[in-house]
Protein backbone atom coordinates (compact mmCIF):
# COMPACT_ATOMS: atom_id res chain seq x y z
CA UNK A 1 0.00 0.00 0.00
CA UNK A 2 1.37 3.42 -0.82
CA UNK A 3 2.50 5.89 2.01
CA UNK A 4 1.34 9.48 1.33
CA UNK A 5 1.93 13.37 2.56
CA UNK A 6 -0.42 15.48 3.66
CA UNK A 7 0.19 19.24 3.59
CA UNK A 8 -2.25 22.86 4.31
CA UNK A 9 -2.97 24.42 1.25
CA UNK A 10 -1.76 27.58 3.01
CA UNK A 11 -3.42 30.35 1.26
CA UNK A 12 -6.18 28.86 -0.57
CA UNK A 13 -9.71 29.90 -0.30
CA UNK A 14 -10.94 27.00 -2.33
CA UNK A 15 -10.24 23.66 -4.30
CA UNK A 16 -10.83 25.71 -7.08
CA UNK A 17 -7.93 28.42 -6.40
CA UNK A 18 -5.59 25.79 -5.51
CA UNK A 19 -5.71 24.48 -8.41
CA UNK A 20 -5.42 27.62 -10.26
CA UNK A 21 -2.58 28.14 -8.28
CA UNK A 22 -0.77 25.17 -8.88
CA UNK A 23 -1.91 24.96 -12.85
CA UNK A 24 -0.10 28.25 -13.15
CA UNK A 25 3.25 27.15 -11.55
CA UNK A 26 3.01 24.38 -14.22
CA UNK A 27 3.51 27.18 -16.85
CA UNK A 28 6.72 28.19 -15.06
CA UNK A 29 8.35 24.75 -14.98
CA UNK A 30 8.04 21.68 -12.65
CA UNK A 31 5.88 22.25 -9.86
CA UNK A 32 7.67 21.47 -6.50
CA UNK A 33 7.26 22.36 -2.61
CA UNK A 34 10.17 22.79 -1.08
CA UNK A 35 10.96 21.27 2.96
CA UNK A 36 13.68 21.16 5.10
CA UNK A 37 14.75 17.28 5.02
CA UNK A 38 14.26 14.46 3.09
CA UNK A 39 11.32 12.48 4.53
CA UNK A 40 12.89 9.73 6.11
CA UNK A 41 10.34 7.04 4.26
CA UNK A 42 10.83 9.22 0.67
CA UNK A 43 11.21 6.33 -1.21
CA UNK A 44 7.83 4.61 -0.46
CA UNK A 45 6.22 7.73 -1.28
CA UNK A 46 7.68 8.64 -4.53
CA UNK A 47 6.46 7.68 -7.72
CA UNK A 48 3.34 5.74 -5.99
CA UNK A 49 2.47 8.46 -3.26
CA UNK A 50 0.16 11.31 -3.19
CA UNK A 51 0.41 15.13 -1.56
CA UNK A 52 -3.02 15.23 -0.12
CA UNK A 53 -4.38 18.98 0.57
CA UNK A 54 -5.80 20.19 3.77
CA UNK A 55 -8.27 23.28 3.54
CA UNK A 56 -10.23 24.61 5.69
CA UNK A 57 -9.79 21.34 8.30
CA UNK A 58 -10.91 18.71 5.17
CA UNK A 59 -8.52 16.61 3.05
CA UNK A 60 -10.03 17.72 -0.06
CA UNK A 61 -7.61 16.49 -2.71
CA UNK A 62 -4.36 15.27 -3.61
CA UNK A 63 -1.57 15.55 -6.31
CA UNK A 64 0.49 12.81 -6.98
CA UNK A 65 3.84 13.33 -5.85
CA UNK A 66 6.54 12.33 -9.11
CA UNK A 67 9.73 12.37 -6.69
CA UNK A 68 12.31 14.20 -4.46
CA UNK A 69 15.40 16.31 -5.75
CA UNK A 70 17.13 19.29 -4.38
CA UNK A 71 15.94 22.78 -4.29
CA UNK A 72 18.23 26.10 -3.75
CA UNK A 73 19.43 26.62 0.02
CA UNK A 74 20.33 23.08 0.86
CA UNK A 75 16.62 22.14 1.02
CA UNK A 76 14.97 19.16 -0.56
CA UNK A 77 12.11 19.74 -3.39
CA UNK A 78 8.89 17.48 -3.73
CA UNK A 79 7.82 16.94 -7.01
CA UNK A 80 4.09 16.83 -7.54
CA UNK A 81 1.86 17.02 -10.28
CA UNK A 82 0.05 20.01 -10.71
CA UNK A 83 -3.51 17.97 -12.00
CA UNK A 84 -5.33 17.83 -8.65
CA UNK A 85 -7.50 14.78 -8.04
CA UNK A 86 -10.66 15.14 -5.86
CA UNK A 87 -10.95 13.06 -3.31
CA UNK A 88 -14.02 12.24 -0.65
CA UNK A 89 -13.56 14.87 2.21
CA UNK A 90 -12.32 13.91 5.08
CA UNK A 91 -11.78 15.98 8.40
CA UNK A 92 -7.86 16.47 9.30
CA UNK A 93 -6.09 18.73 11.78
CA UNK A 94 -4.18 21.80 10.61
CA UNK A 95 -0.44 21.34 10.84
CA UNK A 96 2.98 23.06 9.90
CA UNK A 97 4.70 21.28 7.42
CA UNK A 98 4.03 18.17 6.52
CA UNK A 99 3.05 14.75 7.17
CA UNK A 100 2.80 11.03 6.69
CA UNK A 101 -0.53 9.56 5.66
CA UNK A 102 -0.68 5.65 5.88
CA UNK A 103 -2.71 3.83 2.25
CA UNK A 104 -5.21 2.36 4.33
CA UNK A 105 -6.45 5.51 6.12
CA UNK A 106 -6.21 7.76 2.52
CA UNK A 107 -9.46 8.89 1.30
CA UNK A 108 -11.17 7.65 -2.03
CA UNK A 109 -11.08 9.67 -5.09
CA UNK A 110 -14.90 10.86 -6.51
CA UNK A 111 -15.53 8.77 -8.85
CA UNK A 112 -13.21 6.87 -11.52
CA UNK A 113 -10.29 9.30 -11.12
CA UNK A 114 -12.92 12.22 -11.14
CA UNK A 115 -11.24 16.07 -12.34
CA UNK A 116 -11.91 19.23 -10.72
CA UNK A 117 -14.17 20.55 -13.15
CA UNK A 118 -16.08 16.95 -13.31
CA UNK A 119 -16.56 17.15 -9.61
CA UNK A 120 -19.10 18.94 -6.94
CA UNK A 121 -18.10 22.29 -5.46
CA UNK A 122 -15.88 22.09 -2.48
CA UNK A 123 -18.25 23.99 -0.48
CA UNK A 124 -20.79 21.31 -1.08
CA UNK A 125 -18.16 18.51 -0.21
CA UNK A 126 -17.50 19.67 2.87
CA UNK A 127 -21.31 20.27 4.12
CA UNK A 128 -21.81 16.67 2.99
CA UNK A 129 -19.00 15.45 4.31
CA UNK A 130 -20.32 17.18 7.78
CA UNK A 131 -23.32 15.93 7.42
CA UNK A 132 -22.13 12.42 7.37
CA UNK A 133 -23.44 12.26 3.65
CA UNK A 134 -20.18 11.38 1.81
Amino acid sequence: MPLHLTKVAFGAESVEHLAERLRLRGLEGPVFLTTRYLPKRHEEVAGQGSMFWILKHQLVARSPILGFGEAEGGRVAIHIDPALVLVQGRPKRAHQGWRYLEGADAPGDLGDGAELDAAMPAGLISRLSALALL
